[in-house]
């Protein structure tokens, strides 16, 4: 019971330091990518928390596959450094008792990594792909992040405005640039409002303003001031959202078993199977020198890791183009990381026998 408990604390503590730095190495990365998408103006800014927080919940599921597989293996590396495994090993608890304990913490976090990969992670996905064509199909004036010139969809156009009230509906301090008859002109006002006529089209009306307009080159501008300028708003068209493979239902999966739904199903199905399987990898893993380097192993799990992402990935893309079998191509690379699995504990436990006897 004091080997399985303080087992077990390890385990839950380096998982939870190992969970909070992944966690903010993708906060970080995301919101650096969405930042400088905002920056060019193709997302406005009010939507980076939505699809931040969007993005953070799609990838808890590798989040937690990955920190099942490093808190294990950080442990476990940590015990044979401070040659505290070897404590254990001399008080009769051999190699594989290691793995009761890594069994009870691996549970839940499979089942959580199972129920968001089957469920909670398509569900998501489709919240956002919905969010992301509903901004998509935002009108010109509707895309224009205050303070960012926009051009508009026709590309005759472009915007800026400083600021908009709370209901989007009165705008201040607009600049917009146009090109009419091969004319260019630029209209500027301190305020404004979006007007909607009973035919449903939008005008952008600009009150109290002026329009400089002419020929680039040629000494032909002209000055005009107005009391009011409608600018048509042109709408986007309307396009219906088609979900894509990633975001439907696993029941609809089965529902319509084609080769892109049976693979969509393989990678589903396979993320609580690669992270119990990484769970038992990091134990013949974990064994290292003392007098040897702290990250040595550290950097062969994390190509381990990548590897067999990466051929979960290519079976699941060979299902889709009809090159593997569903029934081989789901199974294959799991089986084939058990035999490693195996072959790893059978020559480590073989080793630390021959230690022993010695």
């Amino acid at each position: 019971m004091i080997f399985l408990r303080s087992t077990l604390r390890e385990f839950a503590t380096a998982g939870t330091a190992v969970f909070i730095v992944l966690l903010t190495i993708t906060f970080i990365s995301q919101l650096i990518r969405l930042l400088g998408v905002a920056a060019r103006g193709k997302v406005p800014a009010d939507a980076i928390l939505t699809l931040l927080g969007f993005s953070a919940i799609g990838s808890l599921s590798v989040l937690l596959s990955a920190t099942l597989f490093l808190s294990v293996l950080l442990t476990l590396t940590r015990a044979y450094r401070d040659s505290e495994m070897v404590v254990w090993q001399s008080s009769g608890l051999g190699l594989l008792q290691w793995c009761k304990p890594v069994a009870i913490f691996a549970l839940p976090i499979v089942l959580c990594v199972g129920a968001l990969s089957l469920y909670i992670t398509p569900w998501v996905i489709g919240k956002a792909d919905q969010y992301r064509h509903q901004l998509e199909t935002r009108d010109d004036v509707a895309a224009i992040t205050p303070g960012v010139f926009k051009e508009a969809k026709s590309g005759d156009r472009v915007f800026f405005v400083e600021k908009f009230s709370a209901d989007l509906m009165q705008v201040a301090n607009i600049f917009v640039h146009s090109t009419q008859n091969q004319r260019q002109g630029v209209m500027v006002a301190s305020r404004g409002y979006v007007e909607t006529t009973p035919e449903g089209d939008r005008y952008l009306v600009l009150l109290d303003g002026r329009r400089y307009e002419g020929t680039p080159g040629q000494a032909d501008y002209r000055v005009i001031s107005f009391r009011k300028y409608s600018v048509r708003i042109e709408q986007s068209e309307k396009t219906s959202y088609l979900p894509s493979q990633k975001s439907r239902d696993t029941l609809q999966l089965f529902a319509e078993p084609s080769p892109l739904h049976i693979a969509e199903l393989a990678f589903r199905v396979g993320m609580p199977i690669s992270s119990m399987i990484l769970a038992f990898l990091a134990i013949p893993m974990s064994a290292v020198n003392p007098r040897t380097g702290r990250f040595a192993n550290l950097i062969l799990a994390v190509l381990v890791f990548m590897i067999y992402s990466n051929l979960v990935s290519m079976s699941q893309a060979w299902i889709a183009q009809g090159k593997l079998s569903p029934r081989v191509g789901t199974w294959i690379v799991h089986a084939a990381m058990f035999v490693v699995l195996v072959i790893l504990l059978a020559w480590r436990v073989g080793k630390l026998r021959g230690l022993t006897r010695r």
